[in-house]
């Protein structure tokens, strides 16, 4: 009996070190992804023809890019719309704009996180967009 318990114990030994070695491979194999993020923080409400301010930063750790961050703007269903765009950067990035509204109603704004080669990308890489943030304006 003393023979089995070894052989028996032996071949759990061998199926976990097997499992952990296919679990290591595994992970190995998986990519990793960049982490990053982006926050844009506007008023709940503003009034008809006063000026409020928007800001907004982001980051990214993927090697190899720089970064540019642009707020973008609609009303209502509208298609978003570039307001403003910050420099570019290789850390991270941060912009501000100062809005106002003629009319009654609601606007919401997004922060666009991009990724480029160099400093003179025409073809930048969208990494992350934040929240969108809607400014009633009363």
């Amino acid at each position: 009996m003393n023979g089995t318990k070894k052989t028996r114990a032996r071949g759990v030994r061998a199926a976990v070190i097997g499992a952990l070695g296919l679990a290591a491979v595994t992970l190995a194999a998986v990519p990793a992804f960049a982490k990053g993020d982006v926050d844009i923080a506007a008023p709940r409400t503003a009034h008809v023809g006063k000026t409020f301010t928007i800001t907004a930063h982001g980051d990214d750790d993927s090697a190899g890019h720089l970064h540019q961050l642009c707020l973008e703007e609609r009303t209502g269903k509208q298609p978003w719309h570039q307001e403003t765009c910050s420099a570019v950067v290789g850390g991270e990035a941060r912009v501000t704009a100062h809005g106002s509204a003629a009319h009654r109603g609601d606007l919401q704004f997004r922060a666009v996180l991009y990724g480029l080669t160099s400093k003179h990308d025409h073809h930048p890489v969208r990494l992350h967009a934040s929240e969108v943030v809607t400014v009633r304006v009363r």
